[in-house]
């Protein structure tokens, strides 16, 4: 219909109605006597023109003709059809012709029969496009009542139902003769309309449209119809209100369609968006786990439980073999309820729990194993590697790579608004749901095996146990970095050296993982190497600059030419070293792009020594600085990372800030000052970088435990230095030591008399070993070797090697040290 047939203009009456076609009154003969203004208006002439001429003249059969009439005196013949009605041709007098449909009533006849030129008939004509246009319109009311999807029914203002159509009538399930007079809240008690803004009632909906007049289209209204009780459907729903031609209100017209599984499929597209931002958020197999029974919970399942393998959970690669004996750990559990889960749903959901395991670190101690009998649906799965589907129960394999990391069993029951089975796109849904969260969970399983590989590869390297120290003494905490960045690369080290001395290291290698963990593990191992060698802390770190820096692979490009390549996980290394010497009390320090130090005085006074920064390791083409501060016997030095003092919530300079006032209790132990500066600036025990934390208090070696002298480079001072050496271990109690002390004394003496410069200088320490050292202007090292049986020299070297238990070179600015150490006799311990 046109927007011009509105309900002020609109005429409902048929174009064959009486009142309003062109009607013809025929005798028995068939002339015309009686023509009605509409027949005037149609045929072009009056009824003094048309009364007594024959029906015919006005009349003829379309081409083709057709059956004759019931007289010979009546139209000369009958044409097509159309809706029952003949189609015929109408003469106009002007010559113009028009296709008509006619119907044709007849009288009956009086008790004498019918005399002539008495009605007989009555023939009504009207316009075929006006016919054709009115069946057409009775055909779609035809439709709409009997062969259209959309529930139509008519309210009266008392809202009881008066009429609906076929579609309402098989939603109900009943004739509608059973149905006709309820109220729409008697057809459906528990149904309630969800769309916000409106009110939530049939009844109410519907007396709001008969007293505003005002339509309301697309509501959602849900509830469970008569002919499928045990599921929730939804439909759309739109309410006009019926009137007469006066705008009187005769009732309200409910249209309603069922969109219950367009919706269903916009659940499960919501579904599936909210399961891809969901699920896998965190890379670990139990959160994973639990987001999969968060998310289809209870929208999708009454209720979900996921279990998967113990190798899953630990990180170990999953294996095919013997898929079916699989002992899985429930890892995951969520009922729509609150509560212990409905017994109906555990039955359905199976398996029964394993024995507990021998071994306190094995997962199981942690989640519950469980075993599913042969037979299962959970068995059957596992053996086949497929989804299997078993009344309520959906059981759906985690597959990856082509084992199986576990399963999802999806189970329904009744009193969850949801079908007590799973249909076709449920299971499609359910699988790729499964699929999803199985490459989660392992990327998480790969994710656990690298980081309990990183870790156990970083406690490795880390030290387990400081032997102790006459310099220091020493206190320290480490804290890998959370679970969501992985193991990184912060290392600390104490490293005795040479005359009592003690070397202090803290390093950060860029990035986390297995790879920046093994690096960590190079750079440690060769900051002990170079240490070692006495080397001062800024040729340490140029050392290791050079070693970070070189290629550490050699590869041919297409054309053949060698190329070198760089271990860019390296570049960017940070490090701290220093050397703290506890009988000059002096700390040399030099940093490769670290945080400096703080240093806490006796009395308690906080600072950051300004040293150098020098640039990170593996940059190289800047030189490294070296810096010597003093230390009291009581300050404190504290070695650290970054990710100690800084946070995503503060910045670097609240972190000094925080950590100087901690250190400044001198009070509290070492023990204590580490604890109190690990909750203050990592409270919940997690960090976004590893932490570090070296603390170490300084100590010195009294006068009674050093002895020096000056010596000249001559001959005569091989004697003198025996003499002195051997007067002082009578002092100390240690004649025993005597003969090899004399022996090493004079060796290195008479070395340095014919091969090194003055002046010389002699010095023995009573530490936890008795320390030998001989400084001398030469930068020329000895050398151990084995002479041969007519060489004349060359053994001393060797003598004193078998007497020691360690002998070194050490250089400094003016020369060399030569050092020697010595276990005490068991008697000095007495």
């Amino acid at each position: 219909m046109s927007a011009a047939n509105t309900a002020e203009n609109a005429d409902f009456r048929g174009p064959l109605d009486i009142t309003r076609a062109a009607t013809v009154v025929l005798d028995a003969a068939g002339t015309v006597i009686g023509w009605s203004p509409a027949a005037a208006e149609l045929f072009g002439c009056g009824a003094h023109e048309a009364v007594g001429r024959p029906v015919g003249a006005f009349l003829s059969a379309t081409p083709g003709g057709g059956p004759r009439s019931r007289t010979e005196t009546g139209p000369s013949a009958a044409g097509p059809t159309i809706a029952g009605h003949d189609i015929r041709l109408a003469r106009r007098p002007d010559g113009s012709e028009l296709l008509v449909g006619t119907a044709m009533c007849t009288l009956p006849d009086g008790p004498g029969g019918t005399p002539a030129g008495a009605p007989d008939r009555v023939l009504v004509v009207a316009e075929l496009d006006t016919l054709r246009q009115w069946e057409s319109r009775l055909a779609l009311l035809q439709g709409l009542a009997t062969q259209s999807p959309v529930g139509l029914a008519i309210y009266d203002t008392d809202l009881r139902l008066t009429w609906s159509n076929t579609a309402y009538e098989r939603e109900i399930g009943r004739p509608f003769e059973e149905y006709r007079g309820r109220r729409p809240g008697e057809l459906y008690p528990r149904g309630r309309f969800v769309t916000t803004g409106y009110p939530q009632t049939l009844d109410s909906v519907m007396r709001h449209v008969l007293a505003t007049g005002e339509p309301i289209l697309d509501l959602h209204f849900l509830d469970r119809p008569p002919t499928d009780p045990e599921q929730d459907h939804l439909w759309s729903c739109s309410y006009y209100r019926l009137q007469d031609a006066h705008g009187h209100a005769l009732g309200v017209c409910e249209d309603s369609f069922d969109i219950s599984d367009r919706h269903r499929a916009q659940q499960r597209l919501a579904l599936l968006v909210e399961a891809g931002r969901s699920i896998g958020t965190a890379l670990d197999v139990v959160t994973t786990a639990q987001e999969i029974a968060e998310v289809t919970v209870p929208g999708f399942a009454a209720a979900v439980r996921v279990d998967v393998t113990r190798a899953t959970v630990t990180g170990e690669a999953p294996t095919a073999a013997d898929a079916a004996g699989t002992v899985l750990l429930r890892v995951a559990e969520r009922p729509a309820r609150a509560g212990a889960p409905d017994p109906d749903l555990a039955r359905a959901a199976g398996g029964t729990q394993a024995g507990d395991p021998e071994d306190p670190d094995d997962p199981r101690h942690r989640y519950p194993p469980v075993a599913y009998p042969p037979g299962s649906p959970q068995n059957r799965s596992l053996a086949s590697g497929g989804l299997v589907l078993d009344d309520s129960a959906l059981v759906v394999p985690l597959r990856a790579g082509g084992s199986v990391l576990g399963l999802v069993t999806f189970v329904r029951g009744d009193g969850f608004g949801l079908a007590t089975t799973f249909d076709n796109g449920e299971v499609a849904l359910a699988d790729e749901l499964a699929a999803r969260a199985a490459v989660s969970i392992d990327n998480a399983r790969r994710f656990t095996r690298e980081r309990t590989a990183s870790l156990v590869l970083q406690r490795q390297l880390l030290p387990h146990h400081v032997p102790p120290l006459s310099a220091v003494d020493i206190a320290y905490r480490y804290l890998p970095t959370d679970a969501a960045t992985g193991v990184g690369g912060d290392w600390f080290d104490v490293i005795p050296l040479s005359g009592t001395r003690v070397g202090l290291v803290v390093g950060d290698v860029v990035g986390h993982g297995l790879r920046a963990a093994a690096t960590m593990g190079r750079l440690r191992a060769s900051v002990r190497a170079f240490a070692q060698l006495d080397m001062a802390p800024d040729e340490l770190l140029t050392r290791l600059d050079d070693l970070v820096g070189q290629p550490v692979s050699q590869q041919s490009d297409v054309h053949g030419s060698s190329q070198d390549t760089y271990d860019e996980v390296t570049t960017g290394a940070t490090c701290l070293y220093a050397v703290y010497d506890p009988v000059s009390r002096q700390c040399v320090m030099a940093r490769a792009g670290h945080l400096p130090p703080a240093v806490v005085d006796p009395d308690g006074r906080v600072s950051f020594p300004d040293l150098p920064a020098g640039p990170p390791l593996g940059l190289g083409g800047l030189p490294f600085e070296s810096a010597e501060i003093e230390l009291p016997a009581g300050s404190l030095l504290a070695l650290f990372t970054d990710g100690l003092v800084e946070a995503r919530d503060h910045d670097i300079g609240l972190g000094l800030d925080t950590l100087g006032r901690v250190l400044g209790d001198r009070q509290a132990s070492l023990e204590e000052l580490c604890d109190r500066a690990i909750s203050e600036l990592a409270p919940d025990g997690t960090t976004a970088d590893d932490t570090a934390l070296l603390l170490v208090r300084t100590r010195e070696l009294s006068d009674r435990q050093v002895a020096d002298w000056e010596l000249t480079a001559e001959p005569l001072a091989v004697g003198r230095a025996r003499e002195l050496a051997t007067g002082q271990l009578e002092a100390w109690g240690l004649e025993e030591l005597s003969f090899s002390t004399e022996l090493v004394v004079s060796e290195l003496v008479t070395n340095a008399v014919r091969h090194a410069g003055g002046p010389l200088r002699l010095r023995l320490i009573r530490d936890r070993t008795l320390l030998c050292e001989l400084a001398d202007g030469s930068h020329t090292s000895p050398h151990l070797r084995l002479s041969k049986d007519d060489d004349e020299g060359g053994r001393g070297l060797f003598i004193v090697a078998q007497l020691v238990q360690r002998w070194g070179t050490r250089y400094t600015p003016t020369g060399k040290t030569i050092w020697t150490e010595q276990a005490f006799p068991p008697a000095a311990f007495g």
